[in-house]
């Protein structure tokens, strides 16, 4: 065995060994039980960071600790390769996201496969390749067939000077992120998916996830946001020409329908420009609509708004107190709640007290406290307590709780509303007017309307072969080849094509599916290899995916239950949010943040600029982030000190859903440890390689040699609690750490007849409990100790609760100071068990005879002394 260390030469000879045995291969056996263990698939951005080497080391160690205890292990890898990244880094490398894309994955998967993760690559995936999102348009056209799948007009978020569609992210401060110009709400036709028919049964089912996070299920119950209460109409005075309008609202307190003065609409609600047509007010109407699409009116952010509104010249009917109020449309009603219509009660919401202030609107009291007059006039905040009913007709005097349920039986009886359930959750708007996406399987025909494609003409795919236009428009509209085709009902040859592109957001719906059979032709997968794999057993991601990935793969997995196609609900049985990855900042005066390799130590002891030699401010911890240039290059480490090293930092460092800081003593702390493992090995090999592993009773062994069995055994219990019950591997490691310290002091025992089985014994444990946290590392020992297998074709070892035992105490008892007797005890008694057995100690109670006890010091594993 070498006696030095050298990872550069030992792991790219295993990981060649690995991949030309197959050794990671998963294949369907019914006889074993399965594991599908499951990370978040990367963006192929180009090069992996820290955060993709924590979470992927995490889930590599579960993956091969599974496999070692015996299970069908899964463990696949692929590429979430469409969507706006692509083509933002294609346009600022002059590249097509196309040739990008593939170009990184090559690169993302030569690193990967250099830190040693397990994975199947036989099943390795992109979603920009045809035979993917072939499927998907398939389960589209499925979907519109069930209604599942529609088209309205939404508003978003759009660059005039860009032409394009942009997410929320995109949107900075108002302006688009690429061009620097300000965004405008605009009413587009948009392709939904009706998650909101799965509201129901997604709340319900996030209580019935117990490997979950609370967290996580709690936001997305949040997100989900079941509010039960009415539906209410308010007629609208003197409709114009006769129409019968009326506008709807969605109240949870419906308990104070007579205090409502005032109506308030969204911006975006199509009644507010069209009441306000001819009225005095349209002018003002219209600019103040138009300055609000130039606004982000999200719901976070409208919460921090000042807020602000203007009568739009119209007022509807109180259906109960049969008042007249007006109607003004303003910034806080948003269309993405209820109906985008809200009844405002001033006197008991205090968002509609501070607007009525404002503007000098009424206020109606009409729940008070028991005891307490409220005056609208003279109230200097709402009340939003609990109170008797007043000035509201028939149902005065009545508690308000109870006028929830009086009052929504007097709106249905009379059909002026109905009891309803409204959520947060709105329809899935999966167009994307972008080009490196999925196309959408429909076509525009002028005389048969919207057509879909015929299934046997699937995939509709992708050019790969045409440029973006200027700005990063999507040349789609503009391409005949693709654009013209013949209507599938009617055969019009000038029939166009849908030219929207799904939301990459589906494709991540449902890769965990296709992996269990990614060359299967047949079908979105194979069937018994789903029912076989299905549904993941351990799911591994940040917890900025809480919401919008999970919640979208639960509701696509529910399409496919609803189909026949699988028979589950839920994709992921168990869930890991992994912390992030933080450093601290370095920010120069004149250069700004800079990377850590351009920050050097001055003469001063400063932190200092390389390229200015200024003081450099060394900021706070927070996520690693290109931007604020506080990240690390794996690759340097990988360099440097090797994959394994670099993976036991990332599980030593900190448990796995916590937020992990880089440290670099951390770093070389690790390969130290390492280092320290292998001299061991190395000095010991020529006398343990021929030993049989002493695997016998406990007590036939004394001394250290005894302490060393027993600590192995010990270390085995630890390490396998801490993986198996917690993923806490950084106790689990600390654990091995304590072992090889006890292996060191051992040492001395070397020449004893029994030291050869019991350290072969404890060596070959800790190298297998090491194996799924530092496998080149243990590869290579297991092999120099005469293993012609892989160490993880190795059973994961089992502890004896007989070699658990602790040799019994001798205890001293003092009286005064004096030693006067002594006894034994377990080595584990509590220092109470202790002190009351001294206390009943006959000889030691001779001393104390009958003078009172003042105080009993217990030295715990030492002695008692009696105070007397």
């Amino acid at each position: 065995m070498e006696k030095k260390y050298n990872p550069k030469a030992l792991e790219p000879r295993w990981q060649d060994l690995w991949e030309r045995s197959g050794l990671f291969k998963a294949d369907k056996d019914p006889q074993k039980e399965k594991y599908y263990l499951l990370e978040m698939f990367p963006y192929p951005s180009g090069n992996i960071h820290m955060g993709h080497v924590r979470n992927y080391t995490i889930g590599d160690v579960v993956a091969r600790y599974k496999r070692m205890r015996g299970f069908n292990v899964l463990h696949p890898m692929g590429w979430d390769a469409f969507g706006m990244p692509a083509e933002n880094a294609a346009i600022a490398h002059n590249s097509h996201p196309a040739t990008w894309t593939y170009q990184n994955i090559d690169n993302m998967r030569t690193q990967l496969k250099r830190i040693g993760f397990s994975y199947d690559w036989e099943r390795e995936l992109a979603t920009c390749r045809p035979e993917y999102y072939r499927w998907e348009q398939w389960l589209f056209l499925k979907m519109y067939e069930k209604g599942l799948a529609y088209r309205k007009e939404s508003f978003v978020n759009w660059c005039e000077p860009c032409q394009t569609v942009l997410a929320n992210e995109q949107v900075e401060a108002g302006m688009c992120w690429r061009c620097g110009k300000p965004v405008r709400q605009k009413n587009l036709s948009q392709w939904f998916f009706k998650i909101t028919d799965y509201a129901e049964d997604l709340l319900v089912y996030s209580d019935q996830l117990p490997g979950w996070p609370d967290k996580v299920t709690t936001m997305q119950k949040n997100w989900i946001g079941k509010s039960v209460g009415a539906e209410i109409v308010f007629a609208i005075e003197d409709a114009a020409g006769g129409r019968q309008e009326a506008i709807s609202v969605f109240t949870t307190r419906q308990d104070t329908v007579f205090g409502a003065t005032f109506m308030c609409l969204a911006p975006e609600h199509p009644l507010v420009l069209a009441l306000s047509k001819g009225t005095g007010e349209e002018a003002r109407v219209r600019a103040f609509v138009e300055r609000m699409s130039m606004q982000d009116r999200s719901a976070k952010t409208v919460e921090n708004f000042e807020k602000e509104g203007v009568f739009i010249g119209a007022n509807c009917i109180n259906p109960l107190s049969g008042r007249k109020i007006p109607i003004y449309t303003a910034n806080f009603a948003l269309m993405e709640y209820g109906t985008g219509a809200v009844m405002c009660v001033p006197a008991h919401d205090q968002r509609d007290f501070d607007f009525a202030r404002k503007y000098g609107l009424d206020i109606t009291v009409v729940v008070a406290p028991d005891g307490q007059d409220l005056d609208g006039a003279t109230m200097t905040a709402a009340y939003t307590g609990p109170g008797s009913m007043v000035n509201s007709g028939d149902f005065n005097g009545i508690a308000n709780t109870r006028a929830l349920e009086t009052i929504a039986d007097y709106l249905e009886a009379n059909h002026m509303g109905k009891r309803t359930v409204s959520y947060r959750l709105r329809d899935w708007g999966i167009s994307r007017q972008r080009y490196w996406g999925a196309p959408i399987p429909m076509v525009h025909c002028k005389t048969c309307g919207i057509v879909p494609v015929e299934v046997s003409n699937l995939p509709i795919i992708l050019p790969e072969d045409v440029n973006l236009l200027t700005g990063g428009q999507s040349p789609l509209p503009e391409l005949d080849s693709f654009v013209r085709t013949a209507c599938p009902r009617c055969g019009d040859p000038e029939a166009r094509r849908e030219t929207d592109t799904m939301d990459t957001f589906v494709e991540s719906s449902w890769y965990f599916e296709r992996y269990c059979s990614p060359h299967y032709h047949e079908g979105m997968f194979e069937k018994e290899a789903v029912d076989y794999w299905m549904p993941v057993d351990q799911y591994i991601g940040g917890v900025e995916h809480a919401i919008l990935h999970l919640l979208y793969s639960r509701f696509y997995t529910r399409v496919l239950y609803d189909m026949g196609l699988v028979t589950y609900k839920e994709p992921f049985t168990c869930l890991l949010t992994q912390g992030m990855v933080c450093k601290e900042t370095a920010v120069c005066p004149e250069h700004g943040f800079l990377l850590p390799e351009e920050v050097a130590h001055g003469d001063n002891g400063e932190d200092v600029c390389i390229q200015c030699e200024k003081t450099v401010t060394i900021g706070r911890v927070e996520k690693m982030s290109k931007s604020k240039k506080n990240v690390i290059d794996p690759n340097i480490l990988l360099n440097k000190y090797g994959a394994d090293t670099t993976r036991l930092f990332c599980l030593f460092a900190a448990p796995p859903e916590r937020d992990l800081e880089w440290s670099e003593q951390g770093v070389e702390g690790g390969f130290r440890f390492l280092n320290r493992v292998w001299r061991f090995a190395a000095k010991h090999m020529t006398t343990i390689k021929d030993a049989t592993p002493y695997t016998g009773r406990l007590d036939h062994l004394s001394g250290d040699v005894k302490d060393l069995y027993r600590k192995t055994h010990e270390t085995i219990q630890r390490v396998t609690r801490d993986i198996e019950d917690r993923f806490h591997f950084n106790t689990a490691i600390s654990a091995v750490m304590e072992l090889v310290n006890t292996l060191y002091s051992a040492d001395r025992a070397s020449s004893t007849p029994e030291w050869p089985g019991v350290a072969r014994f404890a060596i070959e444990s800790a190298v297998v409990l090491l194996a799924p946290i530092v496998p080149h590392f243990s590869e290579e020992i297991w092999s120099e100790m005469g293993h012609v297998e892989s160490v993880l074709l190795t059973p994961w070892p089992e502890y004896r609760e007989d070699a658990l035992a602790k040799d019994d105490l001798i205890i001293v008892v003092q009286v005064n100071g004096k030693v006067r007797s002594r006894f034994t005890i377990a080595s584990d008694a509590a220092d109470q068990t202790i002190k009351d057995k001294a206390l009943s100690d006959e000889r030691a109670l001779k001393f104390v005879k009958d003078k009172p006890i003042r105080k009993v010091i217990v030295v715990k594993k030492k002695l008692v002394n009696i105070v007397v």
